[in-house]
C-alpha cells in the first residue's frame, strides 16, 4: 500500500547522499506505476506529482536542472504518471465490472443452490458445494431437498459441460424438480418429468454439441411414516449408506439412463428401496468427489474414508469430506464438488441431535 511513498523517500535520500555518477532519482518514476496497482486515480497522480517535485528539488540542489539527463528523467516520470493514471482508471472500471458480474452470478447461484433447512420431516440435512476454480461462482452441479406430501425428496445432479449453458440446464432441472416433487406420485414419474424438462430446454437451446449433452441425477425419497428410502439413479454416482461404522454402496438394481438420454435409450426408470433407520445417513455426491485423483492417479476411495464418519452429524461429514478431498488431490480440485448428507432420526422418540458446526464450504445450502 505504501510502497510508492517508500520508493520516493528511499530514492530521494539515496540520490541526495551519493556522488553524481549515481542516478537514483531515475527510480522515482516507478512510484506512480506502483500506485496505479492499489491507489485510486487521484492518488496515482498525487504520487506522480510528488516524484516530479522530488526530482526537481534534487536537480536544484545539485545544479543540474537544465541538463539534458535531468530533463529527460523529468519527462519520463511525467509520462509514466499519465500512463499509470490511465491504467489505474482501467483497473477500477474492471473491478466494478467484476463486482457487478459477481453479484449477477451470486443471484443466479442462489436460484440453483438455495439454502436448505437443517431439518425436514424426519431427517437432518447438510449440503456442500465447492467450485473447482476459485473465481467460479456457478457451474453444472446442482441439488435440492424438499418436504413434500410423499416425504422428503432430494435431488442431486451434474450437467455435462461448463459455463452458462450448463448452469442454465441445472437451473431448469432444479426448477422442474421443485414443481414436480409435490405432485408426482412416485420417483419414476418424477424422473420422467425431469427428462421432459431437459428435452424441452435442449430444444430451446440448439447447439452442435447437444448430441453429447446430458445430465446425471439421483432422486431420493425418505418416507415420513416408514423407515425406508427410495432411490432412482439416472446414470449418477451411487449413494452411500452410513450405518454403525459400516458403509454400503447403494448400487441400482437396474441401471437408468441419464437425463436427455432416456428417450434415446428407450429404458425406463427403476426405483430401489433400502431401509433407513434412525441414525442412518445417506451421502449423495457428484463425480467431482469420486473422480478426484491423488499423485499416483488413483481415484478418491470415498467408501473407505466414509467409514470413520458414520457417527458424526451431516455437517461434519461434509466438512471432513471437503478437507479430505483437498488433502488427497494432487493438484487441487479439477471439477466442481457437490454433496448432500441426509441423516434420519425418529421424531416420536427423539429430537434431532442438531449440528451447529459449519455445514458446508462454498455457498449457502
Amino acid at each position: 500500500m505504501w510502497s510508492p511513498v517508500a520508493v520516493i523517500v528511499v530514492g530521494t535520500v539515496l540520490d541526495a547522499v551519493t556522488p553524481p555518477p549515481y542516478q537514483f532519482q531515475r527510480f522515482l518514476s516507478a512510484a506512480p506505476a506502483l500506485a496505479a496497482v492499489v491507489w485510486p486515480v487521484s492518488g496515482t497522480l498525487a504520487i506522480g506529482g510528488c516524484a516530479v517535485v522530488a526530482e526537481i528539488g534534487l536537480a536544484l540542489a545539485k545544479g543540474t536542472l537544465g541538463t539534458a539527463p535531468r530533463l529527460f528523467t523529468l519527462a519520463v516520470t511525467a509520462i509514466v504518471t499519465l500512463a499509470a493514471a490511465y491504467g489505474c482508471a482501467a483497473r477500477l472500471r474492471n473491478e466494478r465490472l467484476v463486482a457487478e458480474l459477481t453479484a449477477v452470478a451470486d443471484a443466479a447461484q442462489s436460484v440453483v443452490l438455495r439454502r436448505i433447512p437443517e431439518r425436514l420431516g424426519r431427517v437432518e440435512i447438510a449440503t456442500l458445494y465447492v467450485a473447482a476454480a476459485a473465481q467460479a461462482r456457478v457451474g453444472g452441479d446442482f441439488y435440492e431437498v424438499l418436504h413434500t406430501p410423499y416425504g422428503v425428496r432430494a435431488l442431486i445432479g451434474d450437467v455435462r459441460g461448463k459455463g452458462l449453458r450448463a448452469m442454465g440446464a441445472a437451473a431448469t432441472l432444479t426448477a422442474s424438480f421443485r414443481e414436480a416433487a409435490y405432485d408426482a406420485p412416485d420417483l419414476v414419474e418424477l424422473a420422467g418429468r425431469l427428462e421432459t424438462s431437459a428435452v424441452r430446454y435442449s430444444g430451446l437451446q440448439p447447439d452442435p454439441d447437444d448430441a453429447e449433452r446430458f445430465a446425471t441425477a439421483l432422486l431420493v425419497e425418505v418416507a415420513d411414516d416408514e423407515p425406508v428410502a427410495r432411490l432412482v439413479s439416472c446414470g449418477h454416482p451411487e449413494a452411500l449408506l452410513l450405518r454403525d461404522g459400516q458403509v454400503r454402496v447403494l448400487e441400482p438394481t437396474l441401471p437408468s439412463p441419464p437425463l436427455l438420454l432416456g428417450a434415446v435409450a428407450g429404458i425406463g426408470y427403476h426405483v430401489d428401496t433400502t431401509e433407513l433407520r434412525a441414525g442412518d445417513q445417506l451421502l449423495l455426491y457428484t463425480d467431482g468427489v469420486s473422480e478426484t485423483r491423488d499423485r499416483s492417479g488413483d481415484f478418491y476411495p470415498l467408501p473407505d474414508r466414509a467409514r470413520s464418519w458414520t457417527a458424526v452429524p451431516p455437517g461434519r461429514v461434509l466438512a471432513r469430506l471437503h478437507e479430505d478431498l483437498i488433502r488427497y488431490s494432487a493438484t487441487g480440485l479439477d471439477d466442481d464438488v457437490a454433496a448432500v448428507a441426509i441423516r434420519a432420526f425418529d421424531p416420536r422418540t427423539q429430537a434431532p441431535p442438531g449440528d451447529r458446526s459449519p455445514r458446508e464450504a462454498g455457498v449457502p445450502g
